[in-house]
């Protein structure tokens, strides 16, 4: 009994009332409590167009509102769901319907593209509020590239006045770096090239877009998505030639694209031609069939000749392997050079071919340090075979010559 008492004692008392409190049941976890401005009004498309069109509306006109109530409007409502939708309304003023219609059931807006005036200057100023909602909401920045891919795909479903908007305002958003050119490839779609929309599309396109900027900028463009060679896509498969694209374009008022696609042209024509002749003259092809398809070639794709002179001596020299030392190498070029003389001779028969042709030689030469005591003896060589004559090589010493190895070049040809 003593025991009991002892250990009844040596325990603290407490209450009835104190347990029962310490025993009210809790929340697991914590709870974080959240600032109004970190909360999106999250909605479904339809509510989300009633806010954005109610707010564009209030705005008016005023492209400087617009843009400022985006921004704001950007911390409240979901733009990351409702990306296509936000850019549905401020492209065409509503949503989309496939095909590129309106929806008749949904409210709809006169503060966008499609309802604005038809001159560069407004399709500049929307081009503004564009730049600044995705710079201000990056992530936006994917959903407004696959909006203007979609967009060019609906182009059948627009009015040529909505089109000619769309196409002013993409190409001064290419300008600026806000798209990048491979959006251009919802173009080549085969209903808008048959139908001649893409390339009427695409006049007013690069109009506004070398406008903002010039030719050299736009190909550079062009050249980042390997998009430089696709222009002439633009057409029917049966129209789809530099002699076509050349007239459609300049009588556009774009020469300076038609120049740009013939340029293009002959430069891929050019480089054909050097894979070609490498090819025939590793398969060891006689000579007379080389120069009649190399001829063909010229002809077919307008190549002048002392183009094609340099292009025959860098296929002559990339056929061999050369020797590593000097003192052997000139020896190795004047045998194989001598069995290419009646091919090079074949294109040499005009004066500025032959003085191209020297060109070549001396800064072959001079790129090529081994071949640097080798220039006066491939020269000999040429005129002994009648690819080079006289008055061509004078003019060569004289003035005609390049600054590269002059002053060794120049000595070695004075004992001649």
């Amino acid at each position: 009994m003593a025991l009991k008492l002892r250990l009844y004692f040596s325990f603290p008392r407490v209450s009835f009332m104190n347990n029962q409190k310490q025993q009210k049941p809790t929340l697991s976890g914590q709870r974080f409590k959240t600032r109004k401005r970190d909360e999106k009004e999250r909605f479904d498309p339809t509510q989300f167009q009633d806010c954005i069109i109610q707010g564009l509306t209030e705005t008016g006109t005023d492209l400087e509102a617009v843009a400022k109530f985006l921004d704001a409007s950007g911390a409240k409502l979901d733009y990351r769901r409702y990306a296509e939708t936000l850019f549905d309304i401020l492209v065409a003023g509503g949503m989309l319907a496939p095909g590129g219609t309106l929806a008749d059931d949904m409210m709809r807006t006169d503060v966008c593209v499609f309802a604005a005036q038809e001159d560069l200057e407004t399709m500049q100023a929307f081009a503004q509020v564009f730049n600044k909602l995705i710079r201000r909401y990056k992530y936006l920045e994917k959903g407004f590239e696959d909006e203007v891919k979609k967009l060019l795909l609906f182009l059948k479903g627009f009015s040529e006045s909505e089109r000619n908007k769309l196409a002013m305002l993409t190409g001064v958003l290419l300008a600026n770096g806000t798209l990048n050119a491979s959006i251009l490839n919802s173009l080549y779609n085969e209903n808008l090239v048959k139908e001649g929309v893409s390339a009427a599309f695409a006049v007013k396109l690069f109009k506004s877009w070398i406008n903002e900027k010039d030719i050299n900028a736009v190909a550079a463009s062009l050249r980042k998505v390997s998009m430089d060679n696709r222009l002439m896509e633009l057409f029917p498969a049966n129209k789809q030639s530099v002699e076509h694209f050349t007239k459609y374009f300049t009588e556009a008022g774009l020469k300076e694209l038609s120049e740009y696609v013939r340029n293009q042209q002959t430069i891929g024509a050019r480089k054909e031609l050097q894979k070609e002749l490498q090819e025939q003259m590793s398969r060891g092809d006689p000579f007379k069939d080389i120069i009649l398809y190399v001829k063909e070639e010229m002809k077919k794709n307008n190549i002048p000749e002392p183009v094609v002179i340099g292009i025959v001596w860098s296929s002559v020299m990339s056929t061999v392997e050369w020797n590593k030392k000097e003192e052997l190498v000139a020896e190795q070029a004047i045998k194989h050079l001598k069995q290419y003389s009646p091919l090079l001779a074949a294109f040499t028969t005009q004066g500025q071919s032959e003085l191209t042709l020297l060109l070549k030689i001396q800064e072959y030469c001079y790129d090529n340090i081994h071949f640097m005591k080798a220039f006066q003896k491939i020269v000999v060589l040429f005129y002994k075979a009648e690819v080079l004559s006289e008055e061509p090589i004078l003019k060569w010493y004289k003035d005609a010559h390049v600054a590269k190895g002059k002053s060794v070049f120049l000595e070695q040809m004075k004992s001649l």
